[in-house]
């Protein structure tokens, strides 16, 4: 991303805007201090979780607001984006008037918690299966475009983090306002099950698709009939030459509540045992069960979609899979070998949200350290690794 911001263009909201927003008692806090007198403080920003710091969200929001105020705020990012961070490490230490800073704690914190395990989890994908291309699907499961935003932008640091040890990670994600995140200038994606409901047949939809964009490679999902082998197979024979130079996909979205086309709980063991024997042996809990030999998008699913492809010669036929690819369903899959190209996925948003919640303490008032009891571990003791960002 370079220098540029990761915000979306706009305006630092007025202050008006902000105390809306804000809690109340922090508002009171502003004018109290405005009353009695202002003071500098120094705010340890942290997570009670480990994560991968991305704090940039929130950094470039900060200095957007102290731009609008005429205040001088400095930033010191303690790791930087793309590092792992222990559980109660200060993130950030933001250091500045307190009159001006106190109303935007609330707003602060809403920006950086969310980042760092959307960030964590993508990177722990990604690590899971480093020969596997991800694209991140998160728009849909968001609550408005501030959270595809924060989610988005994470995953994009937690990919690049997982890229710098090797892995392929995220190749882009699935709509055109987070694409520059991933580096790419467009959303990734062909069809939705609307499309194949309205052609009336998958291979009518792919025809649809490929009749309007003919340069983009093809991507069919297959589970709309609950015909995964068969309508796949129908639409590698009608684009033979697409399904030869590696530019058609076959994506799966299998849901819970039914097997693969031609599965069931002693096909989807017989498959397993095929392709890799013994993993199914290890001991495994029922979650990673249902995800290697259970109904939906399993591991026994995509090794058989694997098996008829190249039975039917057509080796070159790229697997995109989907459906709850969490860090948990992918590790497990990266036991399992499963044999699949791209997975799209938003669940690197954070299944359980309350360890999201950042915190933030002022641990220092006109250069003097001073923190509440029990909080002392955020007084800064580790200089020399700081990367300061005055405004």
């Amino acid at each position: 991303m370079g220098g540029v911001s990761p915000l979306p263009p706009g305006d630092a909201p007025d202050d008006a805007t902000i105390r809306a927003r804000t809690d109340a008692y922090f508002n009171r806090t502003r004018d109290i201090v405005t009353h009695f007198g202002d003071c500098t403080v120094t705010y340890a920003l942290f997570l009670r979780r480990p994560v991968v710091s991305a704090p940039r969200l929130m950094v470039d929001w900060l200095e957007r607001v102290a731009r609008a105020r005429g205040m001088e705020v400095t930033c010191e990012v303690m790791f930087p984006e793309g590092t792992w961070v222990g559980a109660g490490e200060p993130l950030v230490y933001v250091t500045g008037s307190f009159a001006r800073l106190a109303d935007l704690e609330t707003l602060l914190l809403q920006q950086l918690g969310p980042v760092c395990v959307a960030a964590h989890n993508a990177y722990q994908m990604a690590l899971a299966l480093p020969n596997v291309r991800f694209m991140a699907m998160e728009a849909r499961h968001c609550a408005g475009y501030e959270m595809q935003v924060q989610m988005a932008y994470g995953a994009s640091v937690g990919s690049r983090a997982a890229q710098a040890e090797g892995a392929l990670g995220f190749i882009g994600g699935a709509n055109d306002a987070t694409a520059p995140y991933f580096d790419t200038a467009f959303g990734l994606g062909t069809m939705p099950h609307a499309l194949i409901g309205y052609a009336g047949s998958t291979l009518r939809a792919a025809e649809m698709f490929h009749e309007v964009y003919p340069d983009s490679d093809l991507v069919v999902l297959v589970d709309y009939f609950g015909r995964e082998l068969t309508d796949g197979l129908e639409v590698c024979r009608r684009f033979p030459d697409l399904a030869a130079a590696g530019r058609l996909s076959l994506r799966l979205d299998t849901h819970g509540g039914r097997f693969l086309e031609g599965l069931d709980p002693q096909g989807s063991y017989a498959a397993l045992e095929r392709n890799t024997p013994g993993t199914i042996r290890r001991y495994r809990s029922d979650k990673e069960l249902r995800y290697l030999v259970g109904t939906g998008v399993s591991a026994a699913a995509i090794w058989r979609m694997r098996e008829v492809l190249d039975a039917a010669g057509f080796p070159h036929v790229r697997i995109v899979a989907s459906s709850g690819f969490s860090v948990e369903k992918c590790l497990t899959m990266a036991d399992a070998h499963a044999p699949v190209d791209v997975i799209g996925t938003g669940s690197f948003i954070p299944d359980h949200w309350s360890e999201t919640y950042a915190t933030a303490d002022i641990v220092a008032y006109d250069g003097e350290p001073r923190v509440k009891v029990g909080r002392e571990f955020l007084l800064r003791h580790a200089h020399g690794r700081d990367t300061a960002r005055p405004s």
